[in-house]
């Protein structure tokens, strides 16, 4: 088991693997709370056209992928929150766009050929390099630090964009900020898992953590905990396997999501509402953001919902309705 740590190109490939399955999950959390699952597989194809870019100026490929993606999550972003096209067309633009100015260049750099391309689009164990590893660690260090920091904000602008935006949280610039993470780890994620596959292991680990768990925090850590175990295990099954270790980790992504389904189908279900004892009473005033979703005020706290029912505290789940 140990001999695949014996070549170079796998300890990258492990290491790349471990940085991108914990910070896909951190990112793609946020994009299913606000149904923009797809999203990053529209900025990897403009990343692709970056990669171009980089082959056909003999510029670093990681680094052109990187400003192309950003100005691509950004110009997205402006164009959904402004109204002028709807955020499926801008996505579907983004996806013809890109992917096409993608197959142009690469078919015109001297250094094109099919395997650049299925290399960038599939992932490839072999491709990473230590000078990405560093430049992965820089920026997978960053997205994980703003993700911490921003986290109540960015939930808070998930789950009620409009009722932020009353509350003065300043809307456009989290979702900018978000759509920039989101475009960072398309880039951090395509030297191992490709970039048409990359949307997998940002989204995967979260259905799977929301099935299991009844709280924000806790779906955000089990997701982490997941995306690493697949990216990790992906990549040793691929060594093993001699199979692409793009594909490889999101079927074993899929097969730690349809485990997640057997486990929450067999454990003892706790039916109606859950009810949860504080030390402080919610109110105005309290901290706690407020979010009243019609008949009563829910409070957002540490992830949950709670709503006040006499002498306790309902905790409601992720998405609308009681955790039953």
């Amino acid at each position: 088991m140990l001999e695949i740590l014996d070549y170079a190109f796998m300890r990258h490939a492990l290491v790349a693997a471990l940085l991108i399955g914990a910070c896909a999950p951190l990112v793609g959390i946020f994009l299913v709370q606000r149904r923009l699952s797809l999203v990053g597989d529209g900025i990897g194809h403009v990343a692709l056209a970056g990669v171009a870019i980089g082959l056909l100026t003999g510029q670093a490929p990681v680094l052109t992928a990187l400003l192309t993606a950003v100005l691509a999550a950004v110009a997205i972003e402006i164009i959904r929150a402004r109204g002028r096209t709807g955020g499926d067309v801008a996505l579907a633009l983004t996806f013809y766009g890109g992917i096409a100015v993608g197959v142009v260049l690469i078919g015109r750099s001297p250094q094109g050929t099919s395997a650049n391309l299925t290399a960038y689009l599939f992932g490839s164990i072999s491709a990473t390099t230590s000078g990405d590893l560093v430049a992965f660690t820089a920026l997978t260090a960053v997205v994980v630090a703003l993700t911490m920091a921003l986290r109540p904000w960015l939930f808070a602008v998930a789950q009620d964009e409009e009722y932020a935006r009353a509350g003065g949280i300043p809307v456009l610039g989290l979702n900018l900020t978000l759509s920039v993470m989101t475009a960072v780890t398309v880039v951090v994620a395509m030297r191992v898992v490709g970039l048409l596959l990359v949307s997998a292991l940002m989204i995967i680990p979260n259905a799977a953590a929301q099935v299991l768990a009844r709280s924000f925090g806790g779906a955000l850590r089990m997701a982490v905990f997941l995306g690493i175990l697949a990216s990790v295990g992906g990549v040793v099954a691929s060594f093993y396997a001699e199979t692409a270790s793009g594909g490889t980790i999101v079927l074993v992504a899929l097969a730690l999501f349809l485990l997640a389904q057997v486990v929450a189908r067999v454990r003892p279900v706790t039916h109606g509402l859950h009810a949860e004892r504080h030390t402080h009473e919610h109110g105005p005033g309290c901290g706690h953001p407020s979010i009243p979703p019609g008949d009563h005020v829910d409070y957002l706290h540490d992830g949950p919902r709670h709503a006040p029912y006499d002498d306790h505290y309902d905790e409601h789940a992720l998405s609308e309705g009681p955790v039953r």
